[in-house]
């Protein structure tokens, strides 16, 4: 008898302690959008249309990237994006120290220096964003890794998904939103991958 009291004692102990470490445990971050498998995100090395250096995406570890594929005479989405990211800067506050944003050029003609620079004053865009342009075998390699289609559809426009990639300070890709993605949930997962 008294060893079925001790079994029910120890066991109701135990699961007493599992449910306190259970409450104790951080909650599992759950993003917005699409999560991603957390693999490394294909790196490449573009020209800041900007400044003019190069970077490489490997080159932002340490902060979270916020990444996006636009060109400066886009009629809808690019606008949409640029907008969201310029809130989402202004919204994170002291953590957009910690977080670079975007842009990979889906039209190499088009997305010239001097358009890159408009278009980036034009959305109030400057701190922490990178405008990266390139010749088109290049540009097409990071579309092709990343899987944006991108055509000029002989009109002027280009057409293109609206994909943005969050990729974390490691380097890994941790989610897929879009340009019709609310300020509050973008700049929640921002805040959410830059805590881990």
């Amino acid at each position: 008898m008294m060893a079925h009291i001790l079994g029910n004692v120890m066991r109701n102990g135990v699961i007493a302690l599992a449910l306190l470490l259970g409450a104790c445990a951080p909650p599992a971050t759950h993003l917005s959008g699409t999560e991603l498998d957390k693999t490394t995100a294909p790196d490449f090395t573009l020209t800041d249309g900007l400044s003019g250096d190069a970077v490489t995406l490997s080159s932002l570890r340490g902060n979270v990237v916020a990444m996006a594929f636009l060109y400066t005479h886009c009629p809808d989405v690019c606008p949409l994006t640029a907008g969201l990211f310029s809130a989402a800067q202004k919204r994170l506050g002291a953590d957009a120290t910690h977080v670079r944003f975007l842009a990979v050029s889906v039209d190499p003609v088009g997305d010239t220096p001097q358009n890159v620079r408009s278009f980036s004053e034009q959305h109030d865009l400057s701190t922490n964003w990178h405008y990266l342009i390139g010749p088109v075998a290049q540009l097409q390699q990071v579309w092709s890794a990343y899987g944006v289609g991108a055509f000029d559809a002989g009109t002027g426009k280009v057409d293109h998904n609206d994909a943005i990639y969050v990729i974390d300070a490691s380097g890994r890709e941790r989610e897929l939103v879009h340009s019709d993605t609310p300020l509050d949930s973008l700049v929640n997962d921002l805040r959410a991958v830059l805590k881990g």
